[in-house]
């Protein structure tokens, strides 16, 4: 195959919708094999003066958190030819454990949720580790964040209707989710396997994409340790306000008077979903990955003000429920696809940066699951009779604040952190973003 036909196979029609189905499939599939749970209400159950659910929503997200932490080495150290068996095997862990939970008497069962999340908190540095250092990888990364923006709602939905129509208890229903999303899963893994390595047109645009050493991973940390830092309590914020909105979405919903409507949970997502991929494809056009990596931190600052100020419209009565769920749900998905298909990419390729996002994904979630443990905890012990709409929509506040601040900061960090941004920021902060005629490309 002559090197033009490489570059046609990976950057067609073809190629782009390969990729985004094998990405979500796969995604979504995992998905079936941890959210369920949030769908169950476990209605009555109480141990140690906690709620059973908060005690079996803790106990999956500390396996979840660990295996953000194991991930660091384990994701960004993984060689292409391991992603696919590593998948399989990973969920075949968290599904088995799914069955230990059905069988096991409450409350004993919640160890199985921590074996549960511990395999599973790799699967998405795995999966994006299939679609990085490409030249579309914005558009191929939109495409993975429908499954986490929508799946979500859509698994849950999946076991309300196992639950309200079917009679399935709440301890078998996340199992049998996973039963009926394992064909999906194969067939995402096997799509997967297809997707062939970045041609050398995407390596000369967004930079080379290898395993990490230990040596590696210090090394990066040393060069951008305050972005590090600045943009994993970014992140970890909106992964602590995700983590409430999503587990807790169905006894939000009822509290806002749609306890009925089963759809309510999947339509909401997609309206979402609908406009986050449209954004967030858009910026494949944007070549210059200086422009792009910018672009990134000021959506940051937008999602952080949008957060806060659709929630204090929907406190002042002006927004309906439905559209504080999902003009909030955007602030908050923007930011955090920007996160995994944009942010990460674009730092690496700006810096030309020996490694992969794998890395940074691990690192920020970790902390942000650690985050959503703490406030999980928090709420339980010091505010137990809280409602979910008023804690939620405190959280809101509180994050948008932090994510604006934060966002600033790591705006000015990366401006000083390289030079050659000044001019391009000047031009921002004069509305040229699009038309800026700077000759900067990385």
């Amino acid at each position: 195959m002559t090197q033009t036909n490489v570059q046609t196979a990976t950057n067609g029609i073809r190629f782009n919708t390969l990729c985004i189905a094998a990405a979500l499939i796969t995604y979504m599939s995992m998905y079936a094999f941890r959210k369920p749970l949030s769908a169950a209400t476990f209605e009555g159950l109480v141990y140690w003066g906690m709620d059973y659910k908060v005690i079996a929503l803790i106990s999956q997200v500390i396996g979840y958190t660990c295996s953000k932490f194991l991930g660091i080495r384990i994701v960004s150290s993984m060689k292409p030819g391991e992603r696919a068996k590593y998948i399989l095997g990973l969920v075949g862990i968290g599904w088995l454990a799914l069955l230990g939970f059905a069988l096991t008497p409450h409350p004993y069962n919640v160890v199985f949720l921590v074996v549960n999340g511990l395999p599973l908190g790799m699967i998405f540095g795995i999966v994006i580790s299939f679609l990085e250092g490409r030249r579309n990888t914005e558009l191929l990364g939109a495409g993975l964040c429908v499954s986490f923006i929508t799946a979500s709602g859509i698994t849950k939905s999946v076991g309300q209707f196992l639950i309200v129509y079917l009679g399935v208890s709440d301890f078998w229903m996340p199992f049998l989710v996973g039963l009926i999303f394992v064909p999906f899963l194969l067939l995402g893994v096997y799509l997967l396997g297809k997707i062939p390595p970045p041609s050398e047109e995407d390596k000369k645009l967004r930079s080379e994409r290898r395993p990490m050493t230990g040596r590696e991973r210090a090394r990066f940390f040393r060069t951008f340790s305050w972005g590090v830092m600045l943009s994993t309590l970014v992140y970890s914020t909106l992964t602590v306000y995700r983590d409430l909105r999503d587990n807790f979405a169905v006894e939000l919903w009822a509290q806002m008077g749609y306890e009925s409507n089963v759809g309510i949970l999947a339509v909401s997502e997609i309206c979402i979903a609908v406009l986050v991929l449209a954004i967030v494809a858009s910026m494949i056009k944007v070549v210059n990955n200086r422009k792009a990596f910018f672009f990134n931190i000021l959506a940051f600052i937008t999602g952080g003000l949008l957060l806060f100020s659709t929630t204090w419209l929907f406190s002042a009565g002006i927004l309906s429920p439905v559209a504080w769920m999902i003009s909030s749900g955007f602030g908050l998905y923007f930011c955090y696809a920007c996160f995994h298909t944009m942010f990460f990419e674009r730092w690496i390729a700006v810096f030309k940066c020996a490694g992969n996002i794998g890395f940074l994904i691990c690192i920020s979630d970790s902390f942000g699951y650690l985050g959503s443990v703490g406030v999980l905890v928090s709420k339980s012990f010091l505010s137990p009779e809280t409602d979910w709409l008023f804690f939620i929509k405190a959280a809101a506040y509180t994050v948008g604040s932090i994510m604006t601040v934060a966002s600033i900061a790591l705006m000015a960090y990366f401006v000083r952190k390289d030079a050659r941004t000044v001019a391009f920021v000047k031009s921002v902060w004069n509305g040229k973003l699009i038309k800026s005629k700077l000759n900067i490309n990385v």
